[in-house]
């Protein structure tokens, strides 16, 4: 078994396709399935399942891809430390919930990090895809939030699969509308006043239990609701129908757009918003200096977020 066998399991994994994945390696993809073919034997395991329709990972293979992000991690960490800053192009990955100040730390990381080449990823995703991601080892952090209804789910996933939930912040819940929706100019948004406008929210799919929602509040019975999978569908949908989202109130224009306001709602409740890491991989440079410039971006939140008006 190799460095490089276990490149080609990981990045097939992550494409999906031999052929494609042979592109990004640049090596044939008669010696691509080769080697894979010879790993296999090796390890007396089948890690991809082939199929008329192509490839999937199987069970163990699962198992295996875990081990192998991990031994390929530890081998990263060696080479930042022992080889010079030119070396190689840094990896690094995160998977979140749609949140703009993980999109404005991963600018930040990447215009002061001192690297000449990278390859890195930011994965916009579904929540339990966020979990299996760090789980797996796909993504090195996983941005997400829990609240008093999910959190007993989302706290046995996270410790199933030996993972570290560590918060960011504390948010009061919030809405996001059009600038020139009806209820823009309100203080202060409950529950009725909606009623007539659509929810809109971020579909889960497979996985799409109300644990799992992106938005606080996921029980409530809405009569119109729409469920999209992107950022820029949610933010048209707010605009062109007088929709709405519950969100945690922060926003940056810069991300979602000047014409996006958020608005306190007369709801009870905390979205508690952090990051998840593995215990058994190590945190990379990069990984370092992307916790810390979420931890500086964030730092200001509190003194933005308008709060809803405490009751007399």
């Amino acid at each position: 078994m190799t460095l490089q066998q276990l490149k080609y399991v990981t990045t097939i994994a992550n494409i999906g396709s031999i052929s494609e994945a042979a592109k990004r390696l640049f090596v044939s993809q008669p010696s691509l399935t080769k080697a894979i073919k010879e790993l296999e034997k090796e390890m007396g395991i089948t890690i991809f399942d082939r199929t008329n329709k192509g490839i999937t990972v199987s069970k163990e293979g699962e198992r295996f891809l875990g081990y192998a992000r991990q031994v390929l991690e530890q081998a990263a960490l060696l080479e930042e430390q022992y080889k010079s800053q030119s070396g190689g192009k840094k990896q690094f990955s995160v998977s979140t919930q749609h949140y703009s100040f993980a999109v404005n730390a991963f600018v930040e990381l990447l215009k002061g990090a001192d690297i000449d080449q990278y390859d890195v990823s930011l994965r916009e995703t579904q929540t339990y895809e966020i979990i299996d991601d760090v789980a797996h080892m796909k993504s090195e952090i996983g941005l997400l939030f829990y609240n008093d209804f999910n959190r007993p789910v989302l706290e046995k996933l996270i410790h199933t699969n030996e993972l570290t939930f560590t918060e960011l912040f504390t948010a009061h819940p919030h809405i996001f509308i059009g600038k020139n929706h009806p209820l823009a100019n309100k203080d202060v948004v409950s529950m009725d006043e909606l009623e007539e406008y659509p929810y809109i929210s971020f579909e889960q799919g497979d996985h799409n239990s109300f644990y799992f929602s992106e938005e606080i509040f996921s029980t409530v019975v809405r009569p119109k609701h729409i469920r999209v999978r992107d950022r820029a569908s949610l933010f048209s949908l707010l605009l062109g129908l007088d929709g709405y989202t519950v969100s945690s109130g922060v926003i940056d224009e810069e991300v979602n757009g000047e014409n996006i306001i958020s608005v306190p709602l007369a709801e009870e409740g905390l979205m508690h918003i952090g990051y998840i890491t593995n215990n058994k991989m190590h945190r990379s440079r990069l990984g370092q200096e992307y916790i810390h410039a979420l931890e500086q971006y964030v730092g200001n939140y509190g003194r933005h977020i308008k709060l809803p008006k405490t009751k007399e």
